[in-house]
């Protein structure tokens, strides 16, 4: 479970001060697949900064499980992105020079696992995501969509508790965006992770359960998406469910 208590985020002071966040509250439980809408400085990357505890709030305390994360030292925040959460970005950040197997298992080397765990895990997330066939190709010689998978297969190695996804579509074309939100939902049903993503797409939002909209660091709008999404969000979740 993510848990944001009466949050707020400032940045700068007097005339430049943004204040990003204002009095948040917010509870995301395990497993679900929430997605954070809204226009730009509503606070939507924030809110994933936070989770990710590479920035602290300036009032309030986000959880994970039970675990507050302002006071946490460097050291186990550190550790807690590279074991408990799983990143997925709008640009792939894959290591050009390495192969799409060697960039998946870099968290895996990192921790120190044996070389026959490394290679049993990277080879099951690359099945997941149907890369295992392109397992020694470079990044260059990949498509958007497939850099993408890699990147979804990078996040899910370590078997994360939650993965948070920053526009993970927004590079991508059509096909390959609903490919990619495909695999994002298996990984709440089928894996259990936790995935928290900001969009402003509401195609990519029908894939989820929750859609959480902010205006201006508060929240405007939380929904359940298969009871009652907003008109934007429901016609592509009605599309969907036509085209199977």
């Amino acid at each position: 479970m993510i848990r944001f208590d009466n949050v707020s985020k400032v940045f700068g002071e007097g005339q430049t001060r943004v204040d990003a966040l204002r009095g948040l509250s917010l509870q995301i439980p395990a497993r679900q697949f929430c997605t954070i809408m809204g226009p730009s400085g509503s606070g939507k990357s924030t809110v994933l900064h936070l989770v990710a505890r590479l920035t602290k709030p300036t009032e309030g305390e986000i959880y994970l499980g039970d675990r507050p994360l302002s006071g946490m030292a460097e050291r186990d925040a550190a550790m807690m992105r590279r074991r408990e959460i799983g990143f997925v970005f709008q640009f792939f950040h894959l290591i050009p020079y390495l192969s799409a197997e060697e960039n998946v298992s870099l968290p895996l080397l990192l921790d120190g696992l044996s070389s026959a765990s490394v290679r049993q895990q990277t080879e099951r997330v690359l099945t997941l995501v149907d890369l295992l066939h392109r397992r020694r190709h470079k990044p260059s010689e990949l498509s958007g969509g497939e850099m993408q998978r890699v990147a979804i297969a990078r996040a899910l190695v370590t078997s994360p508790r939650v993965i948070l996804a920053d526009e993970p579509t927004g590079n991508l074309d059509s096909t390959a965006s609903h490919a990619i939100m495909r695999l994002l939902r298996r990984s709440s049903d089928e894996l259990g992770v936790t995935v928290l993503m900001v969009t402003h797409d509401p195609v990519c939002a029908s894939y989820g359960e929750r859609v959480v909209r902010l205006m201006d660091g508060q929240v405007v709008e939380d929904i359940d998406v298969t009871e009652g999404a907003s008109e934007e969000v429901s016609k592509h979740v009605a599309h969907r469910r036509q085209d199977g």
